[in-house]
């Protein structure tokens, strides 16, 4: 299961992490968000120990959505050593999310 991250705790879960963590910006009325919170749940169980993925709902936690440019949803964004190095807009199959996690890992 993808762990919840809010405003109040980003800096702890991701930028202070010590492996690369990819964020999954998302709300409760997206349907594409919907479609891939299995897949990523998935995925968070796969790459245990190599990438941690967490979500942050976007309604709830404007700030973090505004701080890193996140104008659509979902979008996702790798963070390595603190810092944003990659991002994704949209949804996409399993095999492309998992190949893209695994190159930052």
């Amino acid at each position: 299961m993808t762990q919840q991250v809010t405003d109040a705790d980003f800096k702890k879960e991701v930028l202070d992490s010590q492996m690369p963590v990819m964020v999954d910006f998302w709300a409760e009325w997206c349907g594409p968000c919907k479609a891939i919170a299995p897949m990523l749940d998935e995925l968070s169980m796969e790459l245990l120990g190599k990438v941690k993925i967490v979500k942050l709902n976007v309604d709830e936690n404007p700030s973090t959505m505004a701080q890193f440019g996140v104008r659509s949803i979902p979008t996702m964004i790798i963070f390595k050593n603190g810092e944003p190095v990659d991002m994704k807009v949209g949804a996409g199959p399993k095999a492309t999310m998992s190949q893209w996690l695994l190159s930052h890992a």
